[in-house]
């Protein structure tokens, strides 16, 4: 599974679309699973980042630095300049704003690993990622959205979307490492759930466009219009990131982390925030799983493009650069 992942994933999308289409009935049971596996898949990524290194990286400012300013500054200029010409509706908007202001923690591992991006490097950033998204999201929606949005958006769900995503995940990890420090028993725990990352991914995609495929009826337009903004977006963000890599003089596994850190959104953690908004606001969470679907066709062009864009033969950094 780990050689042939991109299949599985693109395979778990495809069965995730034939079963919601084939049991659309089975859309709001489904989506009562989406946080259980996802905190369970987050709990797996958390896993390979040792409590040590995750405070040795924290230390790592040209990297770090990159990764925030790609994600919490470029980003949301990139998405400010297409604001103005995304399709006006709220629901639609407010779906494209949750999805595009949030940096992915998870695939993106993957994808980046197979372009020979540090994915060390990657891993050992994806929680302080993760606590900044769930700090600024509420800060860039209201730019956004104006003062309205505290009568569409409650805090609750950014509250239990932080506790049951983020902080119990990592506290079990921490556990669980710490265990196998100790004991030969949590060593072969911590390897056997380590071998569920490909499988948990598999069966948190799959399970997110079951639940959300039966949606798209009669709100299919609103979803083929955001389709263009999501591929525009995966191409200008391939040339800020190199921008970004290039400015932080990274050496080249990390300046192609970054590329793909910019590129690729948190739909996965963010959907809960969308399922949690009023009925008529409920196209909102379509509109983030068609995110996913080009994002996912996406990363496969990255895995080829982005070693073009970073070759190797790029000069590197001093040895003992921090990066």
């Amino acid at each position: 599974m780990e050689r042939h992942q991109v299949s599985v994933y693109l395979g778990a999308l495809a069965a995730g679309g034939l079963a919601g289409w084939a049991a659309p009935g089975a859309g709001p049971g489904l989506e009562h699973v989406i946080n259980p596996v996802l905190a369970a898949l987050l709990y797996v990524t958390f896993l390979q980042v040792p409590a040590s290194r995750l405070l040795r990286s924290l230390r790592a400012g040209r990297f770090l630095g990159a990764a925030l300013l790609v994600n919490f500054a470029v980003v949301p200029l990139v998405v400010a300049a297409m604001f103005a010409f995304l399709p006006d509706d709220r629901a639609v908007r407010m779906g494209v704003l949750l999805v595009l202001l949030a940096p992915c923690v998870d695939y993106v591992i993957v994808f980046s690993g197979l372009a020979g991006g540090s994915s060390r490097r990657l891993l050992a950033a994806t929680p302080l990622l993760l606590i900044a998204q769930m700090v600024l999201l509420p800060v860039f929606l209201l730019l956004f959205l104006g003062s309205g949005l505290a009568d569409i958006v409650e805090t609750g769900p950014f509250v239990e979307a932080f506790v049951v995503l983020i902080a119990i995940p990592l506290c079990l990890a921490w556990l669980t490492q710490a265990w196998a420090a100790r004991r030969r028993a949590g060593r072969i725990a911590a390897d056997a759930a380590g071998t569920a990352m490909v499988p948990l991914m598999a069966a948190t995609l799959l399970t997110v466009v079951a639940s959300q495929v039966p949606k798209l009826d009669g709100n299919l337009g609103d979803v083929a219009r955001v389709v263009p903004f999501y591929v525009l977006f995966l191409v200008v963000m391939a040339c800020a990131g190199l921008a970004v890599a290039r400015l932080f003089r990274l050496d080249v596994p990390a300046g192609r982390a970054i590329v793909f850190s910019g590129a690729t959104r948190n739909s996965l953690v963010v959907l809960p925030l969308a399922l949690a908004l009023p009925d008529d606001l409920a196209v909102a969470a379509v509109v983030i799983v068609a995110q996913t679907l080009i994002e996912v066709v996406g990363m496969v062009v990255y895995v080829r493009a982005v070693p073009r864009l970073l070759p190797l033969r790029d000069p590197l950094p001093a040895p003992g650069a921090d990066a």
